[in-house]
């Protein structure tokens, strides 16, 4: 298993719409999710920042391979049609980056 977090920011006049969608994840979704190995999938928001913070647990063996098929299934790809608009990347993110990676530094049980 493997700890992933990223970060990205979020526009501050969609928060409340942003809340609302996610709220009620479509089951499509989650299901895409759940099929490309991802595990405890977690968003946190830092306010008034404004700041995105994505955490889950990757338990597959071949990561870009499950995000591939995450990023074809095509109720991923309307969600995101719906949420990308919403989001600021980080200008300082690596290329080919939407949310940036971030370093796993400390872990504890």
């Amino acid at each position: 298993m493997q700890r992933m977090g990223r970060i990205i920011k979020l526009k501050p006049e969609v928060i409340p719409e942003y809340k609302r969608i996610h709220a009620a994840v479509w089951p499509e979704g989650l299901k895409a999710i759940r099929d490309s190995n991802v595990r405890n999938y977690t968003i946190f928001l830092k306010e008034p920042e404004n700041f995105l913070f994505a955490y889950w647990e990757y338990h597959g063996t071949d990561f870009d391979a499950d995000m591939k098929k995450m990023a074809e299934a095509p109720r991923m790809k309307e969600w995101w049609t719906i949420t990308d608009p919403m989001q600021i990347p980080f200008e300082t993110r690596k290329e080919g980056e939407w949310w940036a990676d971030m370093e796993d530094v400390f872990h504890t049980d």
